[in-house]
């Protein structure tokens, strides 16, 4: 399958559930992409040949909490380097930095361990959507402080709209989405 083809089945494997979590919005539901075997191998793959080629390759994942955990971990298992995540405040038993940011309505803060990472390593960042783009930038700035660096963010799927990819690109961050929803 080619670029096109393989972003096209997956978009018809994502399955959108009106008015929710509120009235007006559209959720893009990930889990039919998790739930078929085939669908789930094509899903990982896609990253994996991205991140094999050396000029891309990573030497950690971290995945923000809690789908880019499935995400992140299986990646890094098949690239053959560690996994870290990036979980909500209270969640990491050891020592931990945190970034506290904006939501719609108020405010999240994630944590990292402190040996999470190693200074000068190259992170891929990972998580399923990016919406606000608020969770990744915030798990930029956790792995930067400890010295890493993000050579790119990466999610299935971009909600162009709601300015989460133009705002991390912004910010120097490369960005690597599979499948784009118009609307939200």
């Amino acid at each position: 399958m080619d670029d096109l083809n393989v972003n096209n089945y997956l978009k018809s494997h994502i399955r959108t559930v009106p008015d929710w979590p509120a009235p007006g919005v559209q959720f893009r539901d990930i889990t039919p992409l998790l739930q078929d075997p085939r669908v789930f191998r094509v899903l990982i793959d896609a990253f994996v040949h991205r991140y094999m080629q050396p000029a891309l390759r990573p030497d950690v994942v971290a995945g923000l909490d809690a789908r880019g955990f499935i995400l992140g971990s299986v990646v890094a298992y098949e690239l053959g380097v560690g996994f870290v995540p990036i979980r909500k405040k209270g969640k990491l038993p050891f020592t931990t930095v945190e970034e506290t940011y904006e939501l719609e309505y108020g405010s999240a803060t994630v944590e990292l361990h402190t040996d999470a990472v190693q200074a000068g390593q190259r992170v891929l960042l990972i998580d399923d959507l990016i919406a606000t783009g608020g969770t990744m930038m915030a798990g930029k700035k956790l792995l930067e402080k400890l010295g890493a660096s993000v050579i790119e963010g990466a999610a299935i799927v971009d909600l162009p709209e709601l300015g989460g990819s133009q705002r991390i690109e912004g910010s120097g961050l490369p960005l690597f989405t599979l499948v784009s929803f118009e609307g939200h």
